[in-house]
């Protein structure tokens, strides 16, 4: 992450150069640096050479698939926590599935509003930088689930559950109010730091990946059909 007082630096990586050309206007208006790389390889070669704050990284690439690329940046100690936003002109819920799978921290589908896209990239970023709030020795214990806090650690049955930040996020929020409905605006407003009224399907895609890791303790995760997810108190 860059230094206090530097502006994050942004890698955009498209093939398509109205979009990057957009993209990186509305970007660098915002305040931005902004690097761009047309293909996989080169995206690949400029990460590490100066590693970004945020990738934005388009699925469709004319080289090396995205969803490659993700894959490569996650398996890489040296480039696993970079946050990468997915985006794409697919909108079907496979897609957005695949991407949150491969470790992507969002997924925005064309066409969209570059406002939106760089309220979504603050979040992001924010989330990033901001820890989980906790005290040094906070563990939380449901059930066959324990939560370690500051070792971000999950446990279930003696076993660790590897989650990416993110999920550990959403878990943590859910388990630090046992049994008690957290609608889905207010996970994405705490979770995920969007302003009220931006619509996602985000929740959902993450809490069906956070149940299929959990395992023995999947269905301690409830829908409140209508409503949002419950994390079970007993």
């Amino acid at each position: 992450m860059s230094a206090p007082g530097m502006r994050e630096r942004i890698l955009l990586v498209d093939d398509e150069a109205d979009i990057v050309e957009l993209l990186e206007y509305n970007l660098r208006q915002s305040g931005y640096t902004v690097v761009t790389a047309r293909d996989g390889n080169t995206a690949l070669a400029e990460i590490r050479r100066q590693r970004p704050d945020l990738i934005l990284l388009d699925l469709n690439l004319p080289d090396v698939a995205g969803t490659e690329v993700c894959r490569r940046l996650r398996r890489d100690a040296g480039t696993s926590s970079i946050p990468i936003m997915m985006i794409t002109a697919r909108g079907e819920e496979i897609d957005r599935v695949v991407g949150f799978e491969l470790g992507a921290d969002d997924y925005i589908v064309k066409p969209f509003s570059p406002r939106e896209l760089v309220l979504r990239i603050g979040a992001v970023l924010r989330r990033a930088v901001t820890p989980t709030a906790a005290t040094p020795t906070e563990r939380i214990l449901i059930g066959l689930l324990e939560i370690d806090v500051p070792q971000h650690r999950v446990v279930v049955e003696n076993e660790d559950i590897p989650l990416t930040a993110l999920e550990f996020k959403l878990l943590y929020d859910l388990a630090s109010r046992p049994g008690r409905v957290q609608t889905r605006d207010a996970l994405l407003e705490r979770v995920w730091g969007y302003a009220p009224g931006i619509e996602t399907r985000t929740v959902d895609t993450h809490v069906k990946r956070l149940r299929e890791k959990l395992g023995a303790a999947r269905d301690y995760i409830e829908t409140v059909r209508g409503v949002g997810y419950r994390l079970r108190a007993d």
